[in-house]
C-alpha cells in the first residue's frame, strides 16, 4: 500500500515546487491549502506525514500542528513544519506544538525528499 503525504501550503507556487520535489518519493500526495483544511484533511485521510507551512490566513500552521498532534485520531502522525521562519525560537515553538523536525524555506529538493524518506 501506498504512503500518503499531506503538504498543506498556502502559496499555489511553493505547494507546487514541494509536490514537484515529492514525485521522487513512492507515495500518494494530498494538498491542503490552509491550516483549518489541513486539520479536515489529516483525520480524513491519516497520511502518513504531513508537511506543514506555518505563515497561513486563519489557522497558521502552528495551531494547525497542535491540533493535529493533540488529536485522539491523529496524534500519531508525523508533521515536519517547511517554513521561512527559522529562527532558534520559531524551532522550538514547533516542537512544542509537536513537530517532529522544521525544514527551512528555501530548502533544496533533495533535503526534502530525504527528510520524507527518513520519516516514511
Amino acid at each position: 500500500m501506498s504512503k500518503k503525504i499531506l503538504v498543506v501550503e498556502d502559496d499555489p507556487v511553493q505547494q507546487q515546487r514541494i509536490c514537484t520535489a515529492l514525485q521522487a518519493v513512492d507515495a500518494e500526495i494530498i494538498v491542503a491549502a490552509n491550516g483549518q483544511q489541513g486539520v479536515s484533511k489529516a483525520v480524513e485521510e491519516r497520511p502518513d506525514l504531513i508537511l506543514m507551512d506555518v505563515v497561513m490566513p486563519e489557522v497558521d500552521g502552528f495551531a494547525a500542528c497542535r491540533q493535529i498532534t493533540s488529536g485522539d485520531t491523529t496524534r500519531e502522525i508525523p508533521v515536519v513544519i517547511v517554513s521561512s521562519k527559522n529562527q532558534e525560537a520559531d524551532k522550538v515553538w514547533a516542537q512544542l506544538q509537536g513537530a517532529k523536525a522544521m525544514i527551512s524555506k528555501p530548502f533544496s529538493d533533495q533535503e526534502l525528499v530525504d527528510q520524507v524518506n527518513a520519516f516514511l
